[in-house]
Formats: C-alpha cells, structure tokens, sequence
C-alpha cells in the first residue's frame, strides 16, 4: 500500500485549492502540467499509466506539498494530472470540441476541477473515477469554460446560459471565440472580453474579423489591437469607436506614435477613450502647443492613461476651484514633477487641508494655491500638531511665515528634522501681555494655575482680555469669570465674536441663565450644532417621561455618545431613530 492510501480526501482536496488556485501551478502557457520546473510529457494518456513524475527537480518541492504533516508532492501532483486527463478525454473525444479548447480547459479549470474531484471516491486510480463520472453525470461546459478564459467562478456564475449545458450548442460562442484566439489574444484575456463586451459572442460569422481589421486600417499593428481590445473589450461593440480615433489621431498629431500607446497599455485596467479625448482637447484649451503636449505625455503618461485622465481631470478641477487660471495650470503642468498624478493630488489636498487646519484666512489659502500648486502636490507635510510643537510657535505666526515665504514649507516635509523657530519680539512682548493680564485677574506669579493658562493661550493679551470683557458685559461679575479661567482657561481661545454668539443661544435659544456658565464654562468648548442635538434629544425623551426633569445641562452636553445613548436615548423604543433624525438635521453633511 502506497502512501497515498493512507491520506484523507478533504486533505488532498483542501490542498488542492489552495496550491492550485491560489500558486498558480498551472500555466495556460504551460504543456499539459508544469509545476515550477516540473515538466511533464504532452502525450495525454502518459498519466493513465505512471503516477509520480521521476525528475530529479520534484525533489525541491518536498516540505512544501505536506498534508497533514506528510510529503506527497509527487502523488498529489499525478493525482491533479490525471484528473485532468480525463476532463481532456471528456471534452474531446466524448464531447468532440477541438482538442486546443478542451486541452485549456482542462489544464486552466483549477476550481472546476476541485469540485469535480470531490464528487469521486477515494480511489486509487482517481482518472479512471472521475472518467466514471462523467459518463454517467454529464457537466456544464460552461463553467471549465469561462474559467480557462481567465473568470472566476464569482465573475462567470451570472453570465452562465440558463438552457444551455453543452458549449456545442452556443455555436456563435465558439466561432468568435475561435476568432479571437486566431487572431492572437490570449485564451485568459478573452475572459474580460465576454464580461465587458458579451454581445461579441453573438456576432454572425466574418462580422468580429471585420471589426478587428477596420481597426488595422487605421494603421495599428495587430499586436497593439490585441493590446488595445484586451484592454478595452467595448471598441468590438458598434462601429469602429470615435473617441479613439479622435484619441490615436491627436497623439500622432503631437508626435506619438501607435507603438508608444501599446507600450504604456495595461490589459489589466479599462480604459474610458471619450474621457481620455476630452483630457486633450483641455490641454489644448489650456494654450499648449502640440509640441508641448507631446512631451507632457511622453514623459508623464500617467496624466493619461492613469484612470484614463479622471485623476488629471480632479486636479484641474480642484485647481479651478481655487481660482487658478487656463494658462497657470498650463505652465504648472509643463513642469510637472516625476510624481504619480494620484499622489500629486493627494498632496495638494492635504496642504490645503493642513493651511485650513492652521486658521489661515480662505483668500489667503487660495492665493497659496493657486500660486505655488507645484510645491503643494509635491511635498508631503507633516501633521499639524507636530509641527507646531517641533517649530515651538502658535497658528498665527505660522500663517505669517508661509504668507511671507511658502517655500518655507520644504523644510516641513514627513521625514525631515524640524528646528524650533526662536521667538521674536513680538512673541515676548505677547508672553509678557498673557503675563500681566493672568496676574491682574488674581493669578499667583509661576503658580500651577498660572502655568496651565499660559500654556493653554491662544492669542495676544488685548485679544484675552477683550474676550473676557464679553462675559462681564454679558451679566456675570469679574470675580466668577476669573473663576472660570483657572477652570477652563480655553474658553479664551475662542473669537470674541463666538463668545457672544454662544451666550446668546444659552440664554435665549435655551433658556438657561448666565450663572450657568460659572458651573459649566466648559460649555463653550462645544459646538452650538452639539448642543442643539443633545438638549432637542434630552426635550424629546422629557416630553416622554423616559428621563426626568432638571438634568444638568453638563451632564446632557458632556458625556460621550456612547454614554448618552446608553444612560438615556436607547431606554426608549423609538429613542434610535429620532437620535438619527435630529443628527441629520443638525448634521446635514
């Protein structure tokens, strides 16, 4: 008894799946089985007679083809072949297809075939079982089929005929397939081609030969058309696609010629020709020349071909949102970096992102923008956070420094040493304000109440004390407003105008008092769109009589979400669902 005799099923089965389909053991460009340099004899019957494969090179595989612990490379490997033998029998001698198409199915079917041997018993000749089989439970051809033209059983399940089980009986199939293959695409391609393009395989005969040679007179070579139809399946469909004839004949225009588009196609990706023309036809508008688009795309033909053009198109489009001009995108695209498109973008936003994040004024963004839009895209910032630690400085002198010199910002990039920027004179002076205003309200000199203020400041000392100005105005006495500093000095932080605007709604959007402010300045840290959530969900559960009346308005603002769902809006049955209403009421976005 052989070792194999001693393996269980789903162990042979389960390594099946996974070295099979998953490593790629079978080669569609492969003889009848190649397993890294394994190579067996082509004569089909070879299997029905020798099991293992004795070639010196087998050994390499051993450690590697184990189940349950044991080594049987070599039996598995003759078990998969003859189990492809038989499909090839099958298809070929039983069902008569060519011997071509029934030899690709065979050996290009991983997953089908895996099922297939599922449905046999252990035995020790499995060709012979699985030849068993198929005399007496006849398949879906279909299914080898669409799998050996490179489909997984995912992508082939929904395009599966519904009457038919016989690739006989779709004779339109098989011609235009056979078509294709004559003409050179690779049996594994044609597989995107039905599930992009599916009426291809319904043409008449000569109509799909017809349709490739219109697209030879167009002076491409039969290697860029295999490239071109692998790539995008729909230029089979309908006459010969003017979008990509406008494409082919503004490129040569510019000095591209077809040899170039075939080097930079990928058959992996599908390609929007209309898009791509309307991509040219704007770089023409921008004002460049032929010549200068020419060597825009020769040396960048990712602005092209990468999504074809969408990610180029959302640059211009952000760029005109800013407000830049025809002719500044032109000149910024004619010295564009050696930098992925999709990154240039990805960059621009985040410096955009990082200048809001920083407060500067939205005309100021957009002239940094529009104006340094290469510097933008090519750099990748440091967080915010980090750099105004590293560089030991607050957002405004930040935004006073980039206003002055945007190309400071090469020195921010991820991965640079920042040094701190020592403090000017207006700094100290500033410091020195804070200083004397903390002290006027009673704060003790280097005390910790003192400490914690200063370092929460944002802002010059006539700015602090203007907005603490507004809560005495507003009705509360110094002393209490005082108190409230050296509990949340943060509250300073904020514009005097937001001051205002929040003690407006506490008092007569909400009804509270201002006193509420001495036992909740923190308050003012939230947004108003929070606090209209939180106190329109606590009136909809009062109106309820699912909480009680007289909640604090800290304890309705402070907690966490999840806190607040839990203690309040889920002890409700429809408490969810108007939880959900209110978020997008207050939330639109």
């Amino acid at each position: 008894m052989t070792q194999l005799h001693k393996l269980r099923t789903p162990s042979i089965l389960k390594w099946f799946s996974l070295n099979f389909s998953q490593n790629h053991l079978i080669s569609s460009k492969a003889p009848f089985l190649r397993a890294g340099s394994i190579h067996t004899a082509q004569n089909p019957r070879f299997y029905r007679t020798k099991r293992a494969v004795e070639t010196e090179e087998c050994e390499n595989l051993d450690g590697i083809l184990k189940i349950d612990g044991k080594n049987v490379g070599r039996e598995s490997l003759a078990i998969w072949a003859e189990a492809q033998t038989a499909l090839l029998e099958y298809l070929h001698s039983t069902r008569s297809l060519q011997f071509t198409d029934a030899e690709n199915m065979s050996k290009n079917s991983p997953h089908f075939l895996s099922k297939l041997l599922k449905k046999v018993e252990n035995d020790v000749d499995f060709g012979r079982s699985i030849s068993r089989f198929l005399r007496y439970h006849p398949i879906n051809e279909f299914e080898p089929f669409f799998e050996s033209l490179g489909l997984r059983p995912s992508d082939y399940g929904p395009l599966l005929p519904r009457n038919l089980m016989y690739l006989s009986d779709d004779g339109k199939l098989l011609e235009n397939y056979h078509v294709l293959c004559n003409y050179g695409i690779l049996r594994n391609k044609i597989g995107k081609i039905y599930k992009e393009a599916t009426e291809v395989f319904k043409y008449d005969n000569g109509v799909l030969l017809s349709k490739l040679q219109a697209y030879e007179e167009l002076g491409l070579s039969q290697s860029t058309i295999i490239k071109v139809i692998a790539s995008s399946p729909s230029l089979l469909i309908g006459d010969v696609n003017s979008a990509f004839v406008e494409v082919l004949e503004k490129l040569k225009s510019v000095g591209i010629e077809c040899g170039w588009i075939e080097d930079h196609l990928s058959e992996k990706n599908s390609y929007n020709w209309r898009q791509m023309q309307g991509l040219l036809c704007l770089f023409s508008k921008m004002g460049c020349s032929e010549e200068q688009i020419g060597g825009l795309i020769s040396q960048h033909p990712e602005l092209l071909f990468d999504g074809s053009g969408s990610k180029t198109s959302s640059l211009i489009g952000l760029l005109l949102k800013f407000g830049s001009k025809m002719n500044e995108m032109s000149l910024m695209f004619l010295q564009f970096p050696q930098i992925q498109v999709g990154k240039f973008v990805c960059n621009l936003r985040q410096g955009f992102l990082f200048l809001k994040e920083i407060e500067m004024e939205a005309k100021e963004i957009g002239i940094i923008v529009r104006s340094h839009p290469l510097l933008l895209g090519s750099c990748v910032l440091k967080k915010t956070n980090s750099l105004l630690v590293n560089l030991n400085i607050g957002k405004k002198r930040l935004c006073g420094i980039i206003k002055d010199n945007p190309q400071e910002m090469k020195k921010w990039v991820l991965g640079s040493r920042v040094k701190p920027i020592p403090n000017s004179g207006e700094d100290l002076k500033s410091q020195i304000e804070r200083t004397k205003f903390l002290l006027d309200l009673g704060f003790v000199m280097h005390s910790n109440e003192m400490k914690k203020a200063l370092k929460e400041f944002r802002g010059k000392g006539g700015e602090l004390q203007e907005r603490f100005d507004c809560f005495v105005k507003a009705g509360l006495h110094r002393k209490d407003v005082s108190r409230m500093i050296k509990v949340a000095p943060q509250v300073l932080n904020q514009s005097k105008d937001v001051i205002d605007s929040k003690i407006d709604f506490l008092v007569n959007g909400l009804g509270y008092p201002i006193s509420t402010l001495v036992t909740f300045p923190a308050y003012l840290s939230y947004t108003i769109q929070r606090v209209k959530l939180r106190v329109s969900m606590y009136n909809w559960l009062k109106d309820q009589k699912t909480v009680e009346p007289g909640l604090a308005l800290s304890t309705i603002i402070a907690s966490a979400d999840k806190i607040f769902l839990g203690n309040y809006v889920n002890h409700h049955p429809r408490g969810p669902q108007v939880w959900k209403d209110l978020k997008k009421q207050f939330y639109p976005d």
